[in-house]
C-alpha cells in the first residue's frame, strides 16, 4: 500500500500497547500502514505489538511518551513521519485512574491526571499532527478520537470523571472537524461501549463485563477488533464524506 505521494502511509496510535490500541495497530499493519506504537509505561506490551507487526512483514516502531506533554507529542509526530507519510492519527490513550466509585470520594490528583491524559493529551497530539500537516500539506489526512458511550449516562457511582472527559472529546471532535474541513482533514470519533479489555480488571472490577453484559441488547461486550473495524472505516476512503461524526459501537446499549 502506498499513499497518493508514493510513500508508505503511516498511522500514529496513542496508547497502543494493548486492548483497542493494539487491535488498531494490528489492522493498520494488515492494511499496509507503517505503525507508530505509542505507549506510556507498558514497554512489554508495546514490544509485543511491534513484534507481531514486523513478524507479519509490516513496519512498526514503539515510542514511549506521555501525550499530556506537548513536547512529547511533537516528538511522536516527528518519529511517525520518519516511517513514511503520516496520514492518520488515532487518539486512543486514556485512563480511568483505576478509582471506581462515587465521585464525592475521588481524589483530586486522580481527577486532574485523568483530564490531563484523556482530554489534554488528545488535544495536544491532534494539535501536533495538525501543525505538521499544515507545514507538509497533502491529501487524505484523518484523525480518529476514541470516545465512549459512557457519555450517555455518565457512568454514575463508577467513573463519572472518566465519562465527563469523553464528553469533552465528543465536543472537541465536532469543533475541530469544522475547523479543518477546508484543508481536507477529517476528524471523527468512535464511541465504544463495553469492551473486553484489561481496563475493568485493572480497576479492581474483574466481573464488570460479565455483570453488565445482560444489559447490552446484543448480549455481550465488544472485542477490541470490532472497535478497530469502526476506526478503519473512518480512516478509509469509504467514509470520505464523513467528518465531525461520533459513531457508537456499543451493541445497542
Amino acid at each position: 500500500m502506498s499513499s497518493r505521494t508514493g510513500k508508505q502511509p503511516v498511522i500514529l496510535i496513542s496508547g497502543a500497547s494493548r486492548g483497542i490500541g493494539a487491535a488498531i495497530a494490528s489492522q493498520a499493519a494488515q492494511a499496509g500502514f507503517a505503525v507508530l506504537v505509542n505507549f506510556a509505561s507498558d514497554h512489554e506490551g508495546a514490544t509485543a505489538v511491534v513484534r507481531q507487526v514486523t513478524e507479519a512483514g509490516g513496519v512498526a516502531r514503539a515510542c514511549q511518551g506521555d501525550v499530556s506533554d506537548s513536547a512529547i507529542c511533537a516528538e511522536l509526530v516527528t518519529a511517525a513521519a520518519q516511517l513514511g507519510e503520516l496520514t492518520a492519527v488515532v487518539n486512543n490513550a486514556a485512563i480511568t485512574g483505576n478509582a471506581p466509585g462515587p465521585f464525592i470520594g475521588l481524589e483530586e490528583s486522580v481527577l486532574r491526571r485523568t483530564v490531563e491524559v484523556n482530554v489534554i493529551g488528545t488535544m495536544l497530539l491532534s494539535q501536533a499532527a495538525l501543525r505538521y500537516w499544515r507545514a507538509h500539506p497533502g491529501p487524505g489526512r484523518s484523525i480518529v478520537n476514541i470516545s465512549s458511550t459512557a457519555t450517555k449516562a455518565g457512568s454514575p457511582s463508577e467513573w463519572v470523571h472518566y465519562a465527563a472527559t469523553k464528553g469533552a472529546i465528543d465536543v472537541f471532535t465536532r469543533g475541530l472537524a469544522t475547523e479543518t474541513a477546508a484543508e481536507g482533514i477529517r476528524v471523527n470519533a468512535v464511541a465504544p461501549g463495553m469492551t473486553q479489555t484489561r481496563l475493568h480488571e485493572d480497576a479492581g472490577l474483574p466481573d464488570r463485563v460479565a455483570r453488565l453484559s445482560p444489559t447490552i441488547p446484543l448480549g455481550r461486550a465488544a472485542l477490541p477488533a470490532e472497535i478497530a473495524d469502526a476506526v478503519f472505516w473512518l480512516l478509509s476512503e469509504k467514509s470520505s464524506y464523513v467528518t465531525g461524526a461520533v459513531i457508537p459501537v456499543s451493541g445497542g446499549r
